[in-house]
Order: C-alpha cells, then sequence, then structure tokens
C-alpha cells in the first residue's frame, strides 16, 4: 500500500506484547514487509523482534503523519495501549489483512 502524498502512523510489536514501537511511511506493506524480514538487522525492530503489526492509521499528507507519529512517540504506553485496543482489541497482526487489500 504505497500513498502518492499521504502517509501511516504505524504501531509494532513482538510476541509478548512488551515492547511497542512507532513508526511512518508512505509505503506501509513495503516497510512492514522490512521490519519482518529484518532488512535492517541492527535497528530496534530487528533486536527486539517487534514484527507484528497492530495499528496504523492513513493521512491524507505526510506531514500529518508525521505530527501523529511524533505526538504518539511523546505519549505514554497506555495511551498506545488503548489506542491499539480501539483499532484491534484481539491483537492480530494486520499485516496478511493489508496484504489481501
Amino acid at each position: 500500500m504505497v500513498f502518492q502524498q499521504g502517509g501511516c502512523v504505524y504501531i509494532l510489536t513482538n510476541q509478548y506484547h512488551n515492547v511497542l514501537y512507532v513508526g511512518v511511511t508512505s509505503d506501509l506493506t513495503g516497510r512492514i514487509w522490512d521490519h519482518k524480514n529484518k532488512t535492517y538487522p541492527n535497528s530496534f525492530t530487528a533486536k527486539y523482534n517487534c514484527n507484528k503489526l497492530v495499528y496504523y492509521e492513513f493521512y491524507p499528507r505526510i506531514e500529518e503523519a508525521i505530527a501523529a507519529e511524533k505526538a504518539l512517540k511523546g505519549g505514554n504506553k497506555k495511551a498506545k495501549i488503548n489506542l491499539i485496543n480501539s483499532m484491534n482489541p484481539t491483537w492480530v497482526d494486520l499485516y496478511d489483512r493489508l496484504m489481501n487489500e
């Protein structure tokens, strides 16, 4: 899912749901593929095995997505968990859903 002008904020977690990673991208499926395949082996997500997409939100402009990412990163973990629960209460991996759209 590549966006011409907009972007997505996304949250990844590990299998135990005890680590959260917030990111932003204009190519959600490609970026999540990178995380799942540890394209960058020294990255935070590779180190902590964060490869499960549990939240994403599209913004029509990449600047809006970047601002939302900064706000999420500045917030506390409980706020991130509440956001995930509002979209994905069972914390399933949403990557498969993206690949089927």
